[in-house]
Order: C-alpha cells, then structure tokens, then sequence
C-alpha cells in the first residue's frame, strides 16, 4: 500500500490490525493457507464495520480506505460515511477525521 504518510497516519501494524478485525466481521466463504474468499460487505455490513473501527479510532476517509482497501472503494465508504454522518452516528471532527458521535477519543 502506497498511501501519502501526511493523509494516512497509521503504521504497518495498525492497518494489519484493523484489516484482521475486518475480516473477522465477514463471511468466509474459503480459505486455505494461500487464499481467504470473503463475501464482500453490503452498506449495511459496510457502515457497521465503519462503526467498529471507529469505536476504537477516530480517522479520516484515507485510513478508513488503507484499513478497507480491497474489500470497499473509496466511493463506497465516502457514500457510508455520508449515510452514518446524516443518521447522527458519527461527525467529522475541525481536521477531518471521523468520530462516533460524543466519542472525545
């Protein structure tokens, strides 16, 4: 992954981490040692993975895409972000990073 460090500030190890908790999330449909078949997430599942990543750190739409990058596009997730934001569950914060809403992480 070759993301500009000034737009995704989340190390090797942060994006392995979230990107593992992100698998956990979805069906397997196969998996060997070599290859893991997912389903790809629906907006609904989409939005709910949003949420769990967001409980535990507030980003900006190019981490959330560094952590989702295969399984969602960027339109995808700017399209969930903008349906979590008018439903009241999370803000965009003065430097553009998004929080559950009431969340002072």
């Amino acid at each position: 992954m070759n993301y500009s460090r000034s737009l995704v500030n989340l190390t090797e190890d942060e994006i392995r981490y979230f990107s593992r908790k992100v698998e956990n999330m979805l069906n397997k449909l196969y998996e060997d040692s070599d290859v893991i078949l997912m389903t790809a997430p629906n907006e609904d599942v989409l939005k709910n993975i949003i949420l769990e990543i967001l409980v535990e750190r507030p980003m900006n739409l190019k981490e959330i895409h560094a952590v989702l990058s295969g399984l969602a596009s960027e339109d995808k997730i700017r399209k969930a972000l903008l349906s979590l934001t008018d439903g009241g569950k999370i803000h965009a914060d003065e430097v553009g990073k998004f929080r559950i809403l009431g969340s002072i992480k």
